[in-house]
């Protein structure tokens, strides 16, 4: 018998109750597979990039110390907590007395219980991994603690080496900070626990009652909370050697004599109060540890807050230069010895302000090496004239090195043709960006006190390829300060090469390609490989692109500073890294350091503040030191990156630096001994300019080696503002500058890094007087490329304070100011041509101070580039202004100033005339054909230049300096006939002026 089917049957079946989808699962497993895989190509990546540039070292000591960091801050945390959590919760009471606080806490309980088990394993882990993040990140402290090395120098306070505070005491600080934070988590977790499941519980009688679990856990946890406490006010005895809060950095007199020993009591009186919380656990009894707490509070309060400013103000105030001198003098040692500003050849030079004839004889050889080519200028010069395709440039602002060409060392302003895909149009290809255009090529020089006959720069080395005076070189230019992110290079399947090397007239194609055959990345021949690059990449056409092979390198991490300071996390890097031809390559010379904010009495001051200037403001290649706060700084390390495979070297160039041992402790297989810097590149390393710039910044107040005169303050510096600086960088520091100079008291001319001092007044109220001029030895090597023992050594001027010599400032007013200057400017301001001012060098030549500045003259036009057409000098309140650098110092210096600027392209001087009307007359037609000259001259001149005619170009400009000249002289010879009728004639009525 057949029964029909029950009613509703023919509805499809639900699903099982409790039975899940496996989608959501599914989807969320894959989710986190292809999260961990993208996290292992980022991690692995690096892994293949540490192993190609040979510093794997560094990446596994630094990942295994923030690793050991991570797990060991994260357990100690996480543990702790839990731990508290869970016997809180286990020891909670069977049976808790009614109360409405009880009853609302019930209903807390019953809400948050099917969560219960998930928070008491969630919240430990995200504390665990709060404190493992923190952790991690003082990978470097605990390995300078470690390997640390003494300084070999005690401190005057406690007798206790320098490395004691710049190795141990950060360290300490951290871990007693790790374990307070630990007692007061673990402190907070028990009451709430407690709290809630009755371990606490508030009486009838107002009062709370607590089982002895919670006693127990709640008294260890607030005892060992005070002792970190007391072990940190401990530890602020010695971090009052670099407080800088008081008068100077470091302990003062209040300090010494008030608050040392007030918290030398305090952390006594708090381990004592620890100890009574402790006790408590087993005692029970609450009223001694509290009453303890209450008495170390107010002891804290008088002994280290209210006492010491009853002794600042009514003891050490009213004789506050007296009793502070001690502790100024420490301040004026430590901060001299921790810049290495304590061995500055100090020269009182009382400079004259009148040129005299033959003055400058003995300083011929400083006067022919200035250097005129300004580098911030010069590089639109370069690139319209050397920068041959628009997919390379070079940088805004050029370096300074020197070379020996001919047997004479030169002054020479160089730089790098590099790759710029920027020129390659809005929507270049990727197999055109990242397989074709893939370096720069060679490096383009001139000397830098050289300009030709039309104010172009005189190259040393120019063209591709390459030629000049620089020898053989690897040209290819692979790494740089404006390479590309990334490039692929290789021995391509088909055989043929298919970098572009450089363009050639002379080939079919009309360029010469290449194949990069050195080792200068990771691979990316196997397809799990190129997995990973494009992942990290973010650029699928890394795996798809049938123009990689097994031979295939991916070169990344191109820019030569922040290579150094991936392989070196733990230095500084310089922020202007300059090309050097260097045995037979093109090397990027990076000058790297070690620093400290530990370091007992010395000042502190923030890297980026105090290495900002004009150059920093308007060039982007040109960085500020990151922004972190120092007190010591040693320019420890010299590193090379090369321009063609990027290996990067780093020589331990100040060997007896106990950071840098510290650091050669740590990573023994890094840095390389100085022994191993051959000469040629000797002969090429410089003293830093951003060491130089913090130098300059203490040096502006610690000249000052009395202590009464630094309480006083009346004689400190500061760095002039840079008087040629746009107006859109505003008001900048004025650069310090390289130039080959003769010091006074110095034996022979050197490269040297110089800047100037002007008085430090308030705000809006400076004068422009120069007080101080500095000067570092910047040769590490000789011609021959043997270390000098001169490198480094600073040299100060202290001018009188009474000095009436213009500083920077004032030069640059008094040439805006004067009419012959201006008039002349006016005349090379015909048309649409621009006057640009060069940097103002200052030198101590003849007995005084000299100025030099280099004037340039820009066309209108998109290709136009500036000309160095004139010189102005200064010497006191003279002022000099010629074509040539001989010219305008034989106006200062009487015509026989015993100079040879070496500049052939001087014009002769012209014959005067006998004087009388005619002449006049002579003069005022040769002024109006001049000027008509000039006008035709410079149009020309326009014209080739828009049309790319750099001959015809060259011509109309040796015109248009002819015109100049011309109209110059007559200009003078009628202002000069005027002067002598206006003092012998006859005094007479005013007369209204001839239009």
């Amino acid at each position: 018998m057949t029964f029909p089917p029950p009613a509703g049957s023919n509805r499809p079946k639900s699903a099982a109750p409790g039975k899940r989808s496996p989608l959501l699962p599914t989807i969320g497993i894959v989710a986190a597979l292809i999260v961990a895989f993208i996290i292992f190509a980022q991690i692995y990546t690096e892994v293949l990039w540490f192993r190609q540039v040979k510093y794997l070292e560094v990446f596994t000591t630094a990942w295994l110390a923030r690793g050991a960091l991570f797990v060991g801050a994260g357990l100690l945390m996480g543990a702790v907590a839990w731990l508290t959590m869970n016997i809180a919760f286990k020891s909670r009471p069977v049976y808790v007395p009614s109360t409405p606080q009880q009853e609302n806490l019930d209903r807390y309980r019953e809400a948050i219980e099917p969560l219960r088990k998930v928070m008491m394993i969630a919240v430990p882990a995200l504390l665990g991994l709060f404190a493992a993040s923190s952790a991690a990140s003082q990978w470097q402290t605990v390995l300078l603690w470690i390997n640390q090395e003494p300084f070999g120098q005690t401190e005057p306070q406690f007798g206790l080496d320098n490395g004691f505070y710049v190795f141990t005491l950060p360290w300490l600080r951290y871990l007693v900070g790790l374990i307070g934070t630990v007692a007061m988590v673990s402190l907070i977790a028990a009451v709430v626990v407690h709290y809630l499941y009755g371990g606490i519980r508030p009486t009838r009688e107002r009062r709370l009652d607590l089982t002895k679990t919670a006693r127990i856990q709640i008294s260890v946890a607030v005892g060992v909370f005070v002792l970190m406490q007391g072990a940190s006010i401990w530890m602020q005895r010695y971090g009052s050697l670099t407080d800088s809060e008081g008068l100077v950095t470091g302990a003062t007199y209040t300090d010494v004599n008030a608050v040392l020993p007030a918290r030398a009591i305090v952390a006594i009186a708090a381990v004592i109060v620890a100890l009574l919380f402790v006790a408590a656990a087993v005692w029970g009894r609450w009223r001694l540890p509290i009453v303890g707490t209450a008495l170390l509070v107010i002891l804290g309060i008088v002994s280290t807050g209210i006492y010491p400013w009853v002794v600042q103000r009514f003891q050490v105030r009213p004789s506050e230069q007296t009793l502070e001198a001690e502790y100024i003098n420490r301040n004026l040692e430590g901060t001299r010895a921790a810049y290495g500003i304590d061995d500055v050849e100090v020269t009182n030079y009382d400079p004259t302000l009148e040129g005299e004839s033959g003055a400058l004889r003995q300083d011929a050889e400083t006067t022919a090496s200035i250097r005129l080519l300004d580098p911030n200028l010069v590089s639109d010069s370069f690139r319209q004239l050397q920068q041959n395709k628009q997919y390379y440039s070079f940088p805004e602002q050029l370096d300074v090195d020197r070379y020996a060409i001919d047997d004479k060392i030169q002054d020479t302003v160089i730089a790098a043709r590099e790759l710029n895909t920027a020129g390659l149009g809005s929507d270049p290809s990727w197999y055109n960006q990242t397989i074709v255009y893939t370096h720069g090529f060679g490096v383009v020089a001139a000397y830098g006190n050289q300009r030709a006959s039309d104010g172009r720069p005189v190259f040393s080395e120019s063209g591709i390829p390459s030629v000049g005076e620089l020898g053989d070189y690897e040209p290819r230019i692979y790494f740089g300060e404006r390479a590309p992110e990334y490039s692929i290079v290789g021995g391509p399947a088909d055989g043929q090469k298919r970098e572009l090397d450089y363009p050639a007239d002379d080939e079919p194609s009309g360029q010469v390609n290449y194949t990069f055959n050195g080792d200068g990345g990771p691979s990316v021949g196997n397809l799990f490989n190129r997995l990973l690059y494009a992942i990290k990449f973010q650029d699928e056409q890394i795996v798809l692109s049938d123009a990689l092979n097994d031979q295939s390198q991916i070169m990344y991490e191109r820019n030569p500073r922040e290579r150094v300071q991936k392989v070196a996390p733990f230095l500084t890097v310089d922020g202007d890294p300059y090309p050097a031809v260097v045995d037979g390559k093109v090397k990027w010379i990076v000058d790297a350091y070690t620093t400290s904010a530990e370091y007992p009495y010395s000042r502190p001051e923030t890297l980026d503040d105090v290495t900002a200037d004009s150059n920093t403001a308007r060039n982007g290649n040109v960085a500020a030191l990151p922004g972190e706060k120092v007190n010591y700084i040693r320019n420890s390390v010299k590193a090379t990156v090369d321009a063609f495979d990027g290996s990067v070297d780093l020589f331990a160039w100040d060997e007896q630096d106990p950071v840098l041992k510290s650091w050669m402790k740590t990573f023994p297989n890094t840095i390389k001994p100085v022994s191993e810097i051959s000469s040629d590149l000797m002969s090429h390393l410089r003293y830093p300019e951003d060491l130089f710039k913090v130098q300059r910044t203490l040096l502006a107040s610690y000249h000052v080696s009395d202590a009464a005169a630094f309480y006083s303050a009346q004689d400190f510096w500061t760095t002039p503002n840079d008087p040629t600086a746009s107006s859109e960088t505003g008001a900048a520091t004025q650069p310090p500058y390289y130039l080959t100079l003769q010091m006074p008291g110095q034996d022979d001319p050197a490269f040297s890094l110089t800047t100037s001092f002007i008085p430090r007044s308030a705000a809006g109220q400076t004068r422009n007087v120069l007080t101080g001029f500095l000067a570092a030895d910047a040769d590490a090597g000789d011609k021959a490329g043997a270390p000098s023992d001169a490198y480094g050594k600073l040299r100060l001027l202290q001018l009188p304070r009474n000095s009436a010599v213009p500083g920077p400032g004032q030069a640059q007013n008094n040439f805006n100011a004067d009419p012959t200057v201006q008039n002349q400017l006016n005349l090379l301001r015909q048309g649409s041509s621009q006057v640009q001012n060069g940097n103002l060098l200052t030198l101590p030549v003849g007995g005084g101070l000299l100025y030099v500045q280099p004037v340039y003259v820009r066309s209108a036009g998109e290709t136009s580039y500036p000309l160095l057409q004139r010189v102005l000098v200064a010497f006191g309140d003279q002022i000099g202004f010629a074509p040539t650098l001989d010219e305008a110092l034989n106006q200062i210096f009487g015509g026989d100033s015993g100079a040879n600027a070496g500049d052939a392209n001087a014009p002769d001087p012209s014959e005067d005339g006998d004087g009388g009307e005619p002449q006049q007359a002579t003069a005022e037609e040769e002024l109006q054909k001049a000027l008509e000259d000039a006008r035709d001259a410079l149009k020309e001149s326009q014209d080739a230049l828009s049309k790319g005619d750099f001959g015809a170009y060259g011509d109309a400009q040796k015109r248009l300096n002819d015109a100049v000249e011309r109209a110059t002289r007559a200009q003078e010879e009628i202002a000069g006939k005027k002067s002598s009728d206006d003092a012998t004639a006859p005094a007479t009525p005013s007369a209204p002026a001839t239009p």
